[in-house]
């Protein structure tokens, strides 16, 4: 994992303050600890940091990154992290039933009309004949964890097929990518800034978009602790502020393209100090703009969306049947939609 810190940055132009602003309390230099992902996806945190959203409203960020969601989970029970930025699983479900963790807000989804998550299938086996959902049946499918986003979108998947997949924890992504590669597993599905790049290196195919089986897929929360969401409202909503100011940045300048062409290298630019930052900024470019999925304005959150994962995670056993919506999210932050 890396940290990464930024202190009296310079506020600038751009994404107007999402959440009420009547009362807004005057933080001063409190410092928060973000979790995240170094994926496209998770560009509102970064872009907030970058153009001083969260020095703003008086909020000292450091980041710290992770390679899958549950661990993230876990680091917002134990206080490792006050704020993070993933997709539900059934980690973080269980620790909400325990009373360590809500989900706050909403982040990613899928959008029809807008180029979302992809299925794929690895060489090997799409010269075997997987070239669409349809050929799933018997095949395998990576995974990080049981419980995971990567679990739920092939179980439904396969649920539509009428297939059966063997699903393959493998812990972390890089590690799922090496198996797709290697056609150690038969497929997965990620989000368009992995799915695209390794399709175009031919070890790859992809073979359908998830939106066809999730549409409205809320494929990420904003979460934090119970004692956060419950015990400090001003510093929360200051922090869900900045962050849905990110996403209107984000939203204008690579989802709907309204901002022009110079915001949108600017924020490619921008991205690209946090994902694929290990690549030159032509190669990495491309693979930061297929990423490009609607993150939700203002926190919106769909609660179909996460009633269909609860249901889901019920289905399966790897939660209580006692587990209500309101058991994982605190809905008095965001729109419910």
């Amino acid at each position: 994992m890396t940290d990464l810190t930024r202190r009296g940055a310079l506020a600038l132009a751009g994404g107007a303050a999402a959440l009420p602003i009547l009362g807004r309390p005057a933080l001063a230099d409190t410092k928060l600890t973000v979790g995240a992902l170094r994926f496209t996806s998770h560009a509102a945190s970064f872009v907030a940091f970058e153009r001083g959203y969260f020095s703003d409203e008086g909020l000292d960020v450091e980041f710290r990154f992770f390679q899958a969601a549950q661990p993230m989970a876990v680091a917002i029970a134990s206080g490792d992290a006050d704020y993070a930025v993933t997709a539900i699983s059934g980690g973080l479900i269980s620790l909400a039933e325990k009373g360590a963790a809500r989900v706050i807000a909403g982040a990613l989804s899928e959008e029809k009309g807008i180029d979302g998550q992809k299925i794929l299938a690895s060489d090997a086996a799409f010269q075997s004949g997987l070239t669409s959902p349809a050929q799933l049946d018997g095949k395998s499918f990576g995974i990080t964890q049981a419980g995971s986003s990567f679990h739920y979108m092939g179980a439904r998947i396969a649920e539509a097929e009428g297939a059966t997949l063997t699903f393959k924890p493998l812990q972390k992504v890089g590690a799922i990518i090496g198996a797709l590669k290697s056609g150690q597993i038969d497929a997965w599905s990620i989000v368009p800034h992995i799915a695209k790049p390794l399709a175009g290196s031919g070890a790859v195919h992809i073979i359908g978009n998830v939106a066809d089986y999730l549409p409205g897929y809320q494929v990420t929360t904003v979460f934090t602790s119970e004692a956060n969401a419950t015990g400090q409202r001003a510093r929360t909503e200051a922090f869900l502020r900045a962050f849905a100011r990110g996403a209107d940045d984000f939203n204008a300048a690579l989802v709907d393209r309204t901002a022009g062409e110079a915001a949108s290298e600017d924020m490619v630019r921008l991205i690209h100090k946090y994902v694929y930052a290990d690549r030159p900024y032509e190669k990495a470019a491309p693979s930061i703009i297929n990423g490009a999925m609607r993150i939700n304005a203002n926190g919106a959150l769909n609660k179909g969306s996460v009633m269909d994962q609860l249901d889901w995670f019920k289905s399966e056993g790897l939660i209580k049947d006692s587990v209500t919506f309101d058991t994982l999210v605190d809905s008095s932050y965001v729109k419910m939609v």
